[in-house]
């Protein structure tokens, strides 16, 4: 697969290490899949997000709740947090420890997240684009996407299927009990907007805090 212009760009760029250059963000299509109607996000983030703070991200514009593990699998390498002892024959590299750069450096235009290993929400990345932050703009952000993200423990694709079945189907003689188990109206075409938004400000919030205290810390004492 060919590399496009912009990620040529970011790659030199990354390996020329200018100087102070102007901070670059990073635009990621993010979808679930086996699901259709497809449900995907498209968001904007900085080039030096370690992959930890894309898990931050990707929860957030999904929905998720964080209560299960992750993975990132990149070529042959797994990103993810790593259990002491019990690795299992697989070799999990913490997800701090890999920068989207530096990713960006080594040609890597597309990888796989997974959530939840036992409903096994697998999401496509997809970079698209690299280019300069606008300074008018709070990073990381939300850009476009659609439908809502499935309810965490729902039993996968499988099983989210089978909910919205239930759901969608106010005659149906599980609905009462599935609604229930919601905790209210589940409407798979409202993306909920509202609450993505704020949930990614709580991302935002901690990622501005964290600079500040870099940047006090480099203060002469």
């Amino acid at each position: 697969m060919g590399r496009a212009p912009a990620l040529d760009a970011a790659a030199g760029a990354c390996q020329a290490g200018a100087m102070n250059p102007p901070e670059k963000i990073v635009r990621i299509r993010i979808s679930l899949t086996e699901i259709a109607p497809e449900i995907w996000r498209r968001v904007e983030v900085p080039i030096n997000l370690h992959l930890k703070g894309l898990h931050d991200v990707i929860q957030a514009v999904f929905a998720w709740e964080d209560y299960h593990l992750f993975e990132f699998r990149i070529g042959d390498k797994l990103y993810g947090i790593p259990a002491p002892g019990e690795d299992h024959g697989r070799r999990v590299l913490h997800a701090r420890s890999a920068r989207l750069a530096a990713l960006i450096a080594k040609g890597v235009q597309r990888f796989d997240y997974i959530y939840d290993f036992g409903d096994g929400w697998e999401h496509g990345l997809v970079i698209e684009a690299v280019g300069d932050a606008d300074p008018a703009l709070l990073y990381p952000r939300f850009v476009d996407g659609a439908r809502r993200g499935p309810p965490e423990d729902v039993g996968g694709p499988p099983g989210y299927e089978r909910f919205l079945e239930i759901v969608t189907a106010p005659q149906h003689p599980e609905y009462r009990e599935a609604i229930a188990w919601r905790g209210g109206a589940f409407d798979p075409e409202d993306m909920g907007l509202a609450m993505l938004r704020h949930r990614l400000a709580g991302v935002v919030q901690r990622r501005e805090v964290g600079k500040a205290n870099y940047e006090k810390s480099r203060m002469p004492r």
